[in-house]
Order: structure tokens, then C-alpha cells, then sequence
């Protein structure tokens, strides 16, 4: 954090508003963090990934017995 000398009570005022600013941006960032990780660890996501990769790996199989 920088200690500037500030010249006025406005710049004050000015620098404690946008720092209010851009702390509630941050609250909000870490609100929308905290609800994507909920998403992230629901069992029917976990579902879904075990899904794609036994498509995957079928499809591997297919191929080789294709190839071979």
C-alpha cells in the first residue's frame, strides 16, 4: 500500500470511495468463486466427467479392435 500525501479532504473521500468500491467488487468475485465451486462438487457433475471418459475410452477400444 502506498502512503501518498493527500492535498485536500476530497481526494480523501475520493480514494476511500473507490476502495470501498473495489472491495465489494472482491466480495462479489469471491461470492461467485465460493457458488462455481459448489457447482463444481455436486455428484451429478462427478457424473457427468465419469461419463465423458468412458465415452473416450470406449471409443479408443472401438478403434483398436477396428485397426486391428
Amino acid at each position: 500500500m502506498d502512503r501518498r500525501p493527500y492535498n485536500s479532504l476530497k481526494e480523501i473521500k475520493l480514494e476511500l470511495q473507490t476502495l470501498n468500491l473495489e472491495r465489494k467488487i472482491q466480495m462479489e468475485e469471491l461470492k461467485l468463486t465460493k457458488h462455481q465451486i459448489k457447482e463444481d462438487l455436486r455428484p451429478i457433475n462427478w457424473i457427468a466427467t465419469l461419463l465423458k471418459g468412458v465415452k473416450k475410452y470406449g471409443a479408443l477400444i472401438l478403434l483398436k479392435k477396428m485397426l486391428r
